[in-house]
């Protein structure tokens, strides 16, 4: 029989507990079953304990507000939260200086905790504001709520380390940041260099406004990321242009000539392109400019596809113009399938974690915010997403570089309820909720679920077993995982360097100082919530 809807209201404890009385929904429980069980509600108890931990962790990364590849401070203070709690870490990991890797325990199996940490261009927030109240002007701002991704896997870790270290549980836990995520800029360089090479499951976590897990391939896509450099001849464009060729020139009939291409493309496709370079001023011939294209589609082979028309179309350019024409690779992610046995356990442990008790004040900044932004004002999700299958024509749209994780080991995807429904992404107005209770919430729901499937991971082997069944026999029966980058590529750690030394000066103005304050909101002085 289906398992019956359990109130959110209950606590976790007298959830897990009730679950194997209901009659007729399972064999009765094993004393590993009973010991597994009873591991889980301490460690969502240990959880609710670290609330202040993981408040300030929240707060804290969502001050720094840092663009990907410079993560300087982020990195800093979570690397600091580690290493207090006793892990190994290596830091400047695999030729990025922000990238580091944590590591506790030891044996099998190993179990891979990841989350991004990187913040969006233009969206610095006050939080707890139902408008747009920029920090900073201009400046970057956790739009996409990275800032509570690692603290939901430290405070997940740090408890479930706890129990392995009374319980003598054999086991190693490794926690990494998806450093630069928005550029999709660094974890196929994980890949390559072997991090998952000894890893079981890798459980990652992001951020959302709903409590769910996938299997399979969800809609979404995967990419490359391509800078196509043009080389021109400079000239006084008033008094001598023939003598110049235009690197611009070359750029904008690419452009023009990707865009009559689009006609003939398969409607899976998504591509779209920033010009980077154009040149110095406009009585000087450009001898140099760039373009940024980002080549989204389904699958590997019409990636693939894509980024060899827009070659083409590159050289097409750069014969017409007379100029010279060079790319490079800035980031790439393949298309996500995440691993059902492994998700079917982490569902059983958000049904028994359920949502957060969402407070009247969580509800009115939700509502408050949907309202500025012209959405549906419904206000916070309250109950946990259904675990469903696949599409089963997966839809083009957004990326992560989980993709070349998901088809190395097997991984799942935790996505915790932090965030406000209906709103743009990568977005002034999706900071709003980063440092408030609502986020703070979210995040404990999130640490509750990882840990109990951290703990599930540990002691049913079969589990372990089942996920690399399915990782071989189902999702790898007929692809085989073939990178995107070139054994000669290397992660673009120079991008956003500009950006963040022209901000970081007032930016730095408004790091949360945890000894003064117990909340950001309280030293912003912003009330919440504060709606129009």
């Amino acid at each position: 029989m289906p398992k019956p809807r359990l109130s959110p209201a209950i606590p976790v404890l007298t959830v897990l507990s009730l679950a194997p009385v209901i009659a007729g929904a399972a064999p009765a429980p094993t004393a590993a079953d009973r010991r597994l069980e009873a591991l889980k509600r301490e460690a969502a108890a240990e959880v609710d304990r670290m609330q202040g931990v993981t408040q300030r962790t929240i707060d804290t990364v969502f001050s720094f507000g840092e663009l990907g590849f410079q993560e300087v401070e982020t990195s800093r203070y979570l690397v600091g939260v580690l290493r207090e709690n006793g892990f190994e870490v290596r830091e400047g990991v695999f030729g990025i200086p922000t990238a580091w890797v944590a590591t506790w325990g030891h044996g099998k199996p190993v179990i891979s905790l990841g989350s991004d940490i990187d913040a969006i261009p233009k969206a610095s927030q006050k939080p707890g504001v139902a408008w747009h109240a920029p920090l900073v002007e201009g400046a970057p701002g956790h739009g996409e709520g990275h800032n509570s991704g690692q603290p939901v896997n430290i405070t997940a870790a740090i408890a479930v380390k706890k129990i392995m270290e009374r319980e003598h549980l054999s086991g190693t836990l490794v926690l990494w940041p998806g450093v630069a995520e928005e550029l999709l800029g660094t974890k196929a360089y994980y890949v390559r260099e072997g991090l998952f090479k000894d890893t079981d499951v890798v459980l990652f976590s992001h951020v959302d406004n709903e409590m769910k897990v996938n299997w399979g391939q969800p809609d979404g896509s995967g990419l490359v990321s391509v800078e196509y450099t043009f080389h021109g001849e400079a000239a006084h464009a008033g008094v001598a242009p023939w003598r110049g060729r235009s690197a611009l020139d070359a750029v904008e009939l690419m452009d023009a000539g990707w865009n009559f291409r689009r006609e003939h493309l398969r409607t899976e496709q998504r591509s779209h392109y920033v010009i980077t370079r154009g040149g110095d001023q406009p009585n000087v011939v450009p001898s140099l400019a760039s373009v940024w294209y980002y080549f989204r589609e389904l699958d590997y082979p019409h990636i693939q596809s894509l980024f060899e028309a827009g070659n083409a179309i590159a050289k097409a350019a750069a014969a017409m113009t007379e100029t010279t024409v060079e790319w490079r690779i800035l980031g790439a992610a393949w298309p996500q399938h995440f691993n059902k046995p492994v998700a079917e356990a982490m569902h059983e442990n958000m049904l028994a974690v359920g949502m957060p008790a969402w407070s009247a004040e969580d509800q009115a900044l939700a509502k408050g915010v949907q309202h500025e932004l012209k959405a549906e004002e419904k206000g916070l999700e309250t109950k946990v997403a259904k675990l469903e299958a696949p599409p089963a024509e997966p839809k083009g749209g957004g990326s992560d570089d989980i993709g070349d994780v998901s088809w190395t080991v097997p991984t799942v995807t935790l996505q915790y309820p932090s965030n406000i429904p209906g709103l743009p992404g990568h977005h002034w107005a999706n900071a709003v909720a980063m440092a408030t209770p609502l986020a703070h919430k979210g995040a404990t729901a999130g640490a509750k679920v990882q840990a109990m499937t951290i703990l599930d991971l540990l002691l049913r082997p079969d589990l372990v077993a089942k996920s690399w069944s399915y990782f071989r026999d189902v999702q790898g029966k007929d692809t085989k995982y073939t990178p995107l980058i070139g054994p000669q590529d290397v992660p673009a750690t120079w991008l956003n360097r500009e950006t963040m030394e022209r901000y970081r000066p007032e930016m730095r103005k408004h790091y949360f100082d945890a000894a003064r304050y117990k909340t950001y909101l309280e030293q912003l002085g912003v009330t919440y919530p504060t709606v129009r």
